[in-house]
């Protein structure tokens, strides 16, 4: 493509060379630079892409995209070497790879959810409502990538860098997507990885403190302004009315048409006669004219706001209210709250909680609904920040009735050591607890102890489907070692 054409849209540029030449491909690491390419030099928060200029030009960059400031002289840079100065590479990286992939988000209905906690859930939600509806989705977000249905790879950050972004839109297109829907996070508004796409439709699940570091939010202010972003990019908003910034935003975007949702304020949409059970959750909602009872296999009162967020979509492309029901009973989240259906009904929970904050949330609001009581299956991982442990066996100990400390992600620990220091916090309580180093009898134990009217909650592993212990990674999977163990009872 044309350089010229890949810097449609950007400006107070400065330019060194020849810009119309054709550029083969575009990268940000200097490793996956081939003959022809542009090279983006991105200042990142733990190392500078410029440092790696002259290695990105030995693998055939041909332009190099560079940001102000930055000293080209003590660079080798050939005479012929095309060099474009942008205020912000991240930026220009943005824009010149939507132009590179040709503007792929105007093809299809883009939803972008934002928020501190649901985000992954809604936007499963809404991509099975769609799907049901026999729409064709692309779903990007925390836990993993899908196009019509199939799992293209697992993710690593919740929002990819625009490159990759834009690359994945274009191949969605390619196979006919219609919708896609995506999480949305903070950084990547900040970042600038999702500047130049063209959203139909802006979610604001909740907005809560998270995220505030050094290489993330400096203040509560610039992490809320981060996320307010997405709503001067999309057309029109969908926010939750009960969340005190949420039911701001429409005030802050006059010009912008806002749908909102609720249990307790006033909303175009509000849910009311809400019961919440160890299994389900169900409540009262006018997906038409009338009131109709909906009911979501992922329990807790916060499925009811992700459920009436994901209702607004599903109403916004006239889905048909028994599609919408059929499809939130069904709908299942890798690793968020999710319920592993068995043959003895029995309430077990795979959750990824695995910080102090998040497994005293999962805890604590399965507490609220279980009639019996919670049984806790959790470890911590190895090589990680070991402060933790005893913070963690402390709140299990105080919030569930027991407590079964068992390995997670040992790597390179010995996990006896690891469920030592666990039990350092739990002996703080009067929480009854037992150590059962093998996850699998763990998991056994755990199960046997239980009734239709408790809940065993397995918390750590979420959606990951393995075991890492000394550098190898074993097949690990919660629900298929659920079914597994409750196959094996009479």
């Amino acid at each position: 493509m044309n350089l010229k054409s890949l810097l449609i849209g950007l400006e107070g540029l400065k330019a060194k060379g020849n810009l119309d030449i054709d550029i083969k491909g575009i990268a940000c690491n200097s490793k996956e630079v081939k003959e022809g390419y542009l090279f983006v030099a991105i200042k990142g928060f733990e190392t500078d892409g410029h440092i790696y200029i002259e290695e990105a030009l030995k693998n055939g960059a041909i332009a190099i995209l560079i940001e102000e400031g930055c000293d080209l002289k003590s660079f080798k840079v050939t005479s012929d070497t095309t060099v474009i100065m942008a205020k912000d590479t991240r930026e220009a990286l943005a824009i010149i790879s939507n132009n590179y992939y040709d503007n792929p988000s105007r093809k299809f209905k883009l939803i972008g959810v934002t928020g501190t906690k649901g985000k992954t859930t809604t936007t499963y939600m809404i991509k099975e409502i769609l799907e049901r509806a026999g729409k064709k989705v692309g779903l990007i977000g925390t836990i993993e990538t899908y196009i019509n249905g199939k799992k293209i790879k697992n993710n690593d950050r919740t929002t990819p860098e625009s490159l990759e972004l834009q690359e994945l839109f274009s191949k969605m297109v390619e196979t006919g997507v219609e919708v896609v829907v995506m999480e949305v996070s903070s950084q990547s508004l900040k970042l600038h990885r999702v500047s130049g796409c063209d959203f139909d439709i802006g979610v604001f699940t909740n907005f809560s403190e998270d995220h505030i570091s050094k290489n993330e939010h400096p203040t509560m202010e610039d992490y809320l302004q981060s996320k307010l972003k997405l709503f001067e990019m999309c057309k029109e908003g969908i926010v939750n009315a009960d969340d005190i910034q949420g039911s701001k935003i429409p005030k802050l975007f006059p010009d912008k048409q806002f749908t909102t949702f609720g249990i307790d304020n006033y909303a175009n949409l509000v849910a009311k006669d809400i019961t919440v059970t160890n299994s389900y959750v169900d409540f009262k909602v006018k997906l038409t004219n009338v009131n109709e009872r909906v009911k979501t296999g992922i329990p807790g009162r916060f499925s009811v706001y992700n459920s009436l967020a994901s209702i607004c979509v599903a109403k916004k492309f006239g889905v048909d209210s028994e599609v919408i029901k059929q499809a939130l009973l069904e709908v299942r989240v890798p690793g968020r709250s999710e319920m592993v259906d068995n043959k003895l009904e029995l309430p077990i929970m795979i959750d990824y909680a695995h910080t102090p904050e998040s497994l005293q949330n999962i805890l604590q609001a399965v507490k609220t609904y279980t009639p019996g009581k919670v049984v806790s299956v959790f470890g911590c991982g190895g090589d990680r920040d070991s402060a933790k442990r005893p913070q963690m066996g402390e709140i299990s100990g105080r919030i569930a009735e027991y407590t079964i400390i068992t390995s997670d992600n040992t790597r390179s620990e010995d996990p006896a050591e690891i469920a030592k220091q666990i039990e350092k916090g739990i002996k703080k309580t009067k929480g009854k607890y037992e150590i059962i180093l093998d996850r699998k009898e763990a998991i056994r134990k755990a199960i046997s102890m239980a009734t239709k009217r408790d809940i065993v909650v397995l918390t750590g592993k979420g959606h990951e489907t393995y075991q890492e212990i000394k550098g190898k990674r074993y097949p690990f999977d919660e629900r298929e070692i659920v079914r597994e163990i409750i196959k094996e009872k009479k």
